[in-house]
């Protein structure tokens, strides 16, 4: 009950930390990578010692190529990202990479992707969105449609939908800081994150939801329901395996930010934030609503 009695307070931190993802999304925005706005991506390893990253960057500068994202990867290799290069300045930026020759490379890959690719998974990234979106709705509102009493089965799902929300905008505002102070980049990996994140946090929420309805059911007199102190019952049924559940995820992808390839560093560290406030949203913010709209019923 500890939960629902200071409800207001664990809905009021939340909101706190939305309108701070939103507030850092419109002031720094995203930094959009190549796979959405078109340009060339680079990979180099070096034979003998990688050069250190700093004397690389003042190096490409001079080239007036625009904005030149590097990315160590391995113990000898890098990641350039850039825009769309000809052959003469896919040259000259080996050119530069190899420090006039002078520190031998070989190049792994080279991959240029035009804006009208970029276009296309733009709108099918959206639209994948959407449709797991509209597909959670579904199956809430498929889910809880005999639940009536005292709060109606489209109210549970348009709550899950709130928790969602809250699932993805705190890690996107986290992105968000990644991108401005680090230079990460919207790529598939992001939109990957993104809808991995709906899938998790849902399932979380919908665990919380479906003990409620299991508790509501076994009630036989429903006027005389105490609805907070059953949603507090569920809570101290299912917040120890919703926390441990989560917590083994977490640890994995740790793991993976820790030690696994530089290239899924910032999805490791999304899916993180994903997973941690999705656990955060499905205890403290979609139960302690539940009850808040149930109170808000009553005074009507």
């Amino acid at each position: 009950m500890f939960i629902i009695k200071y409800k207001k307070i664990f809905i009021g931190i939340s909101m706190v930390l939305v309108v701070l993802s939103i507030l850092s999304l419109f002031i720094f925005g995203l930094n959009i990578g190549i796979d959405f706005k078109g340009g060339a991506l680079v990979e180099v390893v070096y034979k003998i010692e990688r050069p250190a990253q700093d004397v690389l960057d003042k190096s490409l500068a001079s080239l007036s190529f625009g904005s030149i994202l590097l990315q160590p990867t391995g113990d000898l290799g890098y990641i350039v990202k850039t825009r769309d290069l000809n052959d003469s300045e896919h040259t000259l930026l080996l050119k530069t990479l190899s420090q006039e020759d002078q520190n031998p490379l070989t190049e792994m890959s080279f991959n240029s992707i035009g804006p009208t690719v970029g276009r296309e998974l733009t709108r099918k990234a959206v639209l994948a969105i959407i449709l797991i979106s509209l597909a959670i709705i579904c199956f809430i509102a498929f889910a809880f449609r005999k639940v009536s009493k005292p709060v109606s089965s489209w109210k549970y799902g348009i709550i899950a939908i709130v928790s969602l929300l809250h699932d993805v905008i705190i890690p996107v505002g986290l992105f968000v800081l990644l991108s401005h102070y680090y230079g990460a980049e919207v790529d598939t990996l992001f939109v990957v994150a993104v809808l991995t994140i709906l899938g998790l946090s849902v399932s979380d929420t919908i665990v919380i939801f479906d003990r409620i309805r299991e508790n509501l059911r076994n009630q036989a007199n429903v006027n005389k329901i105490n609805f907070s102190e059953t949603v507090g019952k569920s809570l101290d049924q299912s917040f120890v395996r919703s926390i441990c559940t989560s917590l083994t995820v977490i640890l994995v992808l740790l793991a993976l930010f820790f030690f696994g390839p530089v290239s899924t560093k910032y999805f490791a560290l999304m899916l993180t934030a994903g997973m941690f406030f999705g656990t955060y949203s499905s205890i403290f913010l979609a139960s302690p609503l539940l009850v808040l709209v149930e109170e808000w019923q009553k005074k009507k």
